[in-house]
């Protein structure tokens, strides 16, 4: 909390009031263009709204700690709390704030979490003058209206190359191309997992990727690490999900340990093209995913499945036409995935330290 005499310390219930979200059975959630917000965030549309904007809504029961800015009408269900009034304060800034707040402190600690709005109420907040305040949420906005933008960027571009990818090698395939199987064209290694008392959190050894809940939009988030890997990826390889579920994918972006949920491929005529390897995997989704209905509760795929899948062998003046075009298309791709980590890590140190005071926007 901050010690500035020009912050008002006082209360939360008395900074802005917080109102409990609304019912909306699932059978009148009909479609519309107004926005439903649950406690894990956009959950639909409904054709009314409840609330008008700026809103700021966060979860109450179920998801606590998120936190989400409405800038259009907006329905929050009962799962969430809302801010009904913020008597004078500035909306985006009080978004920020409350991302900062420590939620887990009012947690009921139940099977399912929730928090009570009159508790969080009583917690004593500092807020600085509104000026200040906005201030402060400009630095804040405008760090993530570029990583917005980086985002859309993105996937506009990806977009393009996997455009390009299916007229090249989909609907212009050649008879003359030959039917082979995947290990014809891409050298892969299944993963597997190390010893659990080798894994850690706190970076010593080589990263670990166990599967889809450490992927993102290109590269895998570091959680996970390990001091004694037993199979690993390189830099570039493409990365597929291979147990519950299967088929998601994501891009090694340095050398890595991979875990039995994950499987690395490169080209094996040239390890380089991993745009080709890249966009050509995810051409084949479908034949990945449907190991996901195989009859097991959790969905995998064996390393003689993946032998097995069925693709054609473009000849390789197209594979390296393909490279020279999209090559730079998805440099830039992964040009702006690092720059987008850069930006959140600048977000996320800056964050506590603005609420806080301890670091000064000039009003």
């Amino acid at each position: 909390m901050s010690e500035n005499p020009q912050w008002s310390v006082m209360p939360l219930g008395r900074q802005l009031n917080l109102k409990r979200g609304h019912d909306l059975p699932k059978r009148l959630r009909v479609e519309g263009a107004i926005p439903i917000y649950s406690s894990s965030g956009l959950s639909g549309r409904h054709s009314t709204a409840k609330c008008e904007p700026p809103g700021v809504i966060t979860g109450r029961y179920g998801t606590i700690g998120n936190v989400f800015f409405a800038s259009e009408p907006y329905w929050p269900l009962n799962t969430t709390l809302y801010v009904e009034d913020f008597k004078s304060n500035d909306p985006k800034f009080v978004y920020y704030f409350l991302k900062t707040f420590d939620w887990d402190a009012y947690s009921d600690k139940s099977a399912v979490p929730g928090v009570n709005r009159n508790h969080v109420h009583e917690e004593l907040v500092a807020f600085p003058p509104v000026d200040e305040q906005r201030a402060i949420a400009d630095v804040l906005t405008s760090l993530d209206d570029k990583i917005d933008l980086l985002h859309r960027q993105n996937k506009t571009l990806e977009a393009m190359a996997e455009t390009l990818f299916r007229q090249w090698f989909v609907e212009e395939a050649e008879d003359g191309w030959v039917e082979a199987k995947l290990p014809d064209e891409f050298d892969f290694e299944m993963g597997t997992s190390p010893k659990g008392d080798t894994f850690n959190e706190h970076g010593e050894g080589m990263p670990m990727y166990q599967g889809n809940a450490d992927f993102g939009f290109r590269f895998p988030q570091r959680r996970i690490y390990t001091t004694a890997p037993k199979r690993t990826a390189k830099k570039g390889d493409t990365l597929i999900s291979v147990r519950a579920p299967v088929g998601a994918q994501n891009m090694a972006s340095e050398t890595c340990c991979i875990g039995r949920g994950v499987a690395a491929f490169r080209l094996s005529q040239n390890p380089m093209f991993i745009a080709y390897t890249f966009y050509k995997l995810r051409a084949m989704m479908t034949e990945f995913e449907q190991f996901n209905a195989e009859g097991t509760v959790f969905g995998s795929i064996s390393k003689r499945d993946v032998s097995e899948l069925p693709i054609l062998l473009p000849p390789p003046d197209r594979i390296e036409k393909f490279h020279r075009h999209v090559g730079p298309v998805d440099a830039k791709v992964i040009a702006n995935c690092k720059q987008i980590i850069s930006l959140e890590k600048l977000r996320d140190t800056l964050l506590p330290k603005l609420m806080s005071g301890e670091v000064r926007v000039a009003s």
